[in-house]
């Protein structure tokens, strides 16, 4: 377990080698730049902002070509696809594909233009069908919608809302223009919304006769055509076809890009990783001849470092240890340790003058996780199940395949405590043997089984929960010493010690204690009086020394007494281990009661084939569930009991420079 020490790595160069420099350290991002360097008279940035946004706009631009390629002809992916990371490109295919950059670009930019004609398209598309709907009603009309009539009859063309008869639309004509009288009225379609007409009138009638329709709810149609509406649906249906047809063939130019899909995600990638240089580049102090860059590198490779900037390039390099207050956080584990960082970041990483906890809240975690699920065959399917993804997944991101491995060490953990506790689907073999077989098989626990002796599980997991946090004291202790701070050690570790392991040992040979467990415990009366001594030592000192701070001799005992009632704390802490034990008893409970559940068809085949599938579905949402809660509370006793004892976190994760690609990863040549 280890917080790597930080160096302040600084380089001052030639300003005509900053663009290469900077893309030596990008290749080999294992430096932070440190962008908080404030500008004087000699030093000043430069402005890259427009720069960078032009290399933004074409990444962005190939991105979106991207996700047109993939809705028209998309890329084959598996359900694990999330698993797989980035490809790997060989630095010599990628630099093949970015001097062609210019090329590829111009692809992108003919997709959005194919999309974009795609898209008109279809939006006439849309509005010459919204023509042929407008034309139904009027497909019986045997003129065209825009006929005027002869030299002495009129011709209106139009529609009523709502439904009316041919006699209705005479009566109430005749009753608001009785003066008209020749006239003929015609209906060509008719519904609920709306009623259509012709109607022929005297040329020299027509204003008035226009006047005594529109009085009525007449209104013109919205689309009038020179041609028949039947033909004129013709005409418009083979529009539409037209245009289906040249989508078709745009669709089909669109698909033809999918070759490229590949050269398209590099160059994307490569725009974005030019657009974070000259975001550094315009962080980065120079003169008319020199620049200055500053950050932070692990110590482990500064020297290396330092050897290989000087080797390739003319430049001044500064090495300084940083103010550890300042210094960005990088954990170095093994894989077991290294497993749980994910869970540690997500408290915090440690902050200056703190310990990488990693390695001993691994086995805590491990532990708890499996003694919370407490199956044997739940813990074997979670184990194979994580060990393929990380076998067949070796790309996967770098946090994902960390918690993945940390899963498959709490399922192994789960394995162990299954087999401690008889768990093997709960009682899957037993009731499978009574039912199926008329036989009385039961698998043996190593230890002893939770449902029958509750108690004894209760009495352990506080036990687990004691240990668990005198640990988390003894860190604490251990940072005082390491700090130098020894009364603090005494005062907040020692007599809290004292004060606790006095009051156990108290507790033990009681009664309370005995009805509680199934243990007798009697000590000899020395060790009775030494367990009275250690528990009125650590109380009178905890009252005398945990208000130190203040001089007021009253407000230092108020203090102190104060502290003392935190004892309430630890009976809290303590008592939220027994969710070791009611999450353990739920995982065997629930897969008992499936089980017993799937038998009660009996034997048979009908009783078989029930049986499997209320165990396959039983036993997936039981293991489904309870690994979400044993995920849960595995966190909740790290983060609140643990933590709370001697970690507060805080740090800064260590950022380094380097090309945060999108689509694929390059293997470079450069490295210390």
């Amino acid at each position: 377990m280890a917080v790597l020490q930080m160096q302040r790595f600084s380089i001052c160069a030639m300003k005509k080698n900053r663009k290469a420099i900077l893309e030596e350290l990008q290749a080999l991002g294992i430096m932070e730049i440190d962008t908080s360097i404030v500008e004087d008279a000699a030093l000043r940035k430069a402005n890259t902002l427009e720069v960078r946004q032009g290399f933004d706009k074409k990444a962005v631009q190939i991105d979106h070509a991207l996700e047109i390629l993939q809705e028209y002809a998309p890329e084959k992916t598996s359900m694990f696809s999330s698993l797989e990371g980035r490809a790997l490109v060989e630095k010599s295919e990628y630099d093949q594909i970015t001097e062609g950059k210019d090329k590829v670009l111009e692809s992108a930019n003919e997709l959005l233009t194919l999309k974009k004609q795609l898209t008109e398209n279809k939006a006439k598309a849309v509005k010459v069908e919204n023509q042929i709907e407008s034309l139904e009603p009027w497909l019986s009309l045997d003129i065209p919608m825009g006929y005027q009539g002869t030299k002495f009859t009129a011709v209106l063309i139009g529609s009523f809302g709502g439904q009316l008869t041919l006699e209705q639309i005479y009566e109430r004509l005749a009753q608001e223009a009785p003066e008209l009288e020749a006239m003929d009225i015609q209906v060509i379609s008719s519904d609920q919304d709306q009623t259509c007409v012709t109607v022929f009138c005297l040329r020299d009638q027509a204003t008035k006769m226009e006047e005594a329709l529109r009085s009525m709810g007449f209104s013109k149609p919205s689309m009038v055509t020179d041609e028949i509406p039947s033909k004129q649906k013709e005409k418009l249906e083979q529009e539409v076809k037209n245009l289906e047809q040249e989508n078709a063939g745009i669709e089909k130019q669109i698909q033809s890009y999918a070759e490229s899909r590949q050269k398209l995600k590099i160059v994307s990638d490569y725009f974005r990783a030019r657009a974070q240089k000259y975001e550094v580049l315009g962080e980065v102090l120079q003169s008319r001849q020199t620049f200055l860059i500053s950050g932070y590198v692990p110590e482990k490779d500064t020297a290396a470092l330092q050897k290989h900037m000087e080797e390739k390039y003319d430049l001044v390099v500064d090495v300084e240890t940083p103010d550890p207050e300042e210094a960005p956080v990088l954990l170095k584990n093994n894989k077991i340790a290294g497993s749980v960082e994910g869970v540690l970041a997500s408290y915090g990483l440690p902050k200056a003058g703190e310990i990488d906890p990693s390695a001993i809240m691994s086995f805590f975690y491990i532990v708890f996780f499996g003694l919370m699920l407490s199956d044997a065959a739940y813990g074997v399917l979670v184990f194979i199940a994580c060990a393929v993804i990380i076998k067949k997944f070796p790309r996967m991101e770098e946090g994902m395949q960390k918690a993945i491995r940390m899963f498959m060490y709490c399922g192994l953990s789960t394995v162990f405590w299954g087999l401690m506790f008889g768990g093997i689907f709960g009682d899957a073999v037993t009731v499978v043997a009574r039912v199926f077989f008329g036989k009385e098989i039961v698998v043996p626990a190593l230890w002893f089984v939770p449902l029958e002796e509750p108690m004894t599980l209760l009495m352990f997991c506080m036990l687990f929960g004691i240990i668990h946090l005198f640990v988390g004291l003894g860190i604490k202790g251990y940072l005082c010493i390491k700090n130098k701070q020894y009364l603090d050690f005494f005062c907040d570790v020692v007599l809290w010690y004292l004060f606790l392991i006095g009051l156990i040992l108290m507790l033990l040979p009681s009664k309370i204690f005995a009805s509680m467990s199934p243990i007798a415990i009697v000590f000899p009366p020395a060790l009775q009086m030494l367990a009275k001594v250690l528990a009125i030592v650590g109380a009178v000192g905890l009252l005398l020394m945990s208000g130190r701070a203040n001089k007021n001799p009253a407000l230092r005992i108020a203090l102190g007494a104060y502290d003392l009632y935190n004892i309430t704390g630890w009976l809290s802490d303590v008592l939220s281990y027994s969710r070791l034990l009611a999450l353990g008893l739920a995982t065997g409970v629930i897969a008992s009661v499936v089980n017993q559940m799937g038998s009660m068809m009996g034997k048979g085949i009908i009783g078989a084939i029930f049986f499997i599938i209320v165990f396959i579905v039983g036993h997936a949402m039981n293991m489904a569930i309870n690994l979400l809660g044993a995920y849960v509370h595995t966190n909740r006793l790290q983060f609140v009991e643990f933590f709370g004892k001697f970690y507060e976190g805080g740090g800064r994760p260590f950022q380094p420079f380097k090309a945060k690609t999108k689509y694929v990863d390059v293997k470079e040549e450069t490295s210390l």
